[in-house]
């Protein structure tokens, strides 16, 4: 099911279709870096990953992270959406743009359009975003989004303490 459009993508529910990608994606070295090796070694613990993840999630809180595929070449090329934590009051946007696409404003085009799409379908009336503080990259995507800084937290309970950012509707 597709989400939303922009200029140059789709945003589209993730299918165990998507595989392939989500294998390839998590196992790449900014991924594993900046998010965490999630130990998605073969396809099976990738179909997994879709139902334990993505799929779970839109069902229970109607939005999760979405496939974003690249119009002109009809391609996977990152994941991008919503995670509700236990530890934040409100969603925080994730992206994670595949490394042959990187620095071409994939994350910011599609992670700008979802801040809409939360705002203006899901109803959200703040949206949260984090990163490790060596993430310079996404520091910078996260205020040029519109996020400013508003603390340090332990976002996901694993001893990291990372940079939180929030954008009012």
């Amino acid at each position: 099911m597709t989400i939303l459009e922009t200029k140059r993508t789709l945003v589209r529910h993730a299918t165990h279709d998507d595989a392939p990608f989500i294998l390839q994606l998590l196992n790449e070295p900014g991924w594993i870096r900046f998010i965490g090796d999630r130990n998605i070694r073969d396809l099976d613990a990738a179909r997994d990953y879709i139902d334990e993840r993505l799929l779970s999630s839109y069902l229970k809180h109607g939005f999760g992270s979405y496939i974003v595929i690249e119009k002109a070449t009809h391609t996977a090329i990152g994941l991008c959406g919503f995670v509700k934590r236990d530890t934040l009051d409100a969603p925080d946007i994730g992206y994670a743009i595949t490394e042959s696409r990187q620095g071409m404003g994939y994350a910011f085009e599609v992670s700008n359009a979802l801040i809409d799409y939360g705002y203006d379908t899901l109803g959200f009336d703040r949206i949260f975003g984090y990163t490790l503080p060596d993430n310079t990259v996404s520091l910078k995507l996260l205020t040029k989004l519109g996020l400013t800084y508003e603390r340090d937290q332990d976002v996901n309970n694993s001893g990291e303490i990372c940079k939180l950012f929030v954008k009012v509707a």
